[in-house]
């Protein structure tokens, strides 16, 4: 496995949700457009809202909406193509 790999669970189960305390996790929104980024720490985030797009740096694109629980590498280099305002809850590690 890359260790530079994006994870994605499309539509975890309420209680996964409760159990890792997404509630209590700090929010972020963007809007659209596109924003070029490195993670310095790892992330887990969920979508509450939006469409966008992430390309790790030589990658393929992976498409993210709403209900989508995100796993984030710290080191990966990406870009995110936000297509529909987004709102996530995250963590960093």
């Amino acid at each position: 496995m890359d260790d530079l790999e994006i994870l994605v669970e499309h539509k975890p189960s309420p209680a996964k949700l409760e159990v890792i305390g997404v509630d209590g996790w700090p929010l972020w929104r963007g809007e659209p457009g596109v924003l070029p980024w490195r993670y310095t720490r790892t992330e887990t985030c969920y979508v509450l809202r939006g469409r966008f797009l992430v390309t790790p740096e030589g990658g393929t694109p992976q498409a993210f909406t709403r209900g989508d629980l995100i796993r984030f590498p710290a080191g990966l280099a990406c870009t995110w193509e936000i297509q529909e305002a987004v709102e996530k809850q995250y963590r960093l590690d």
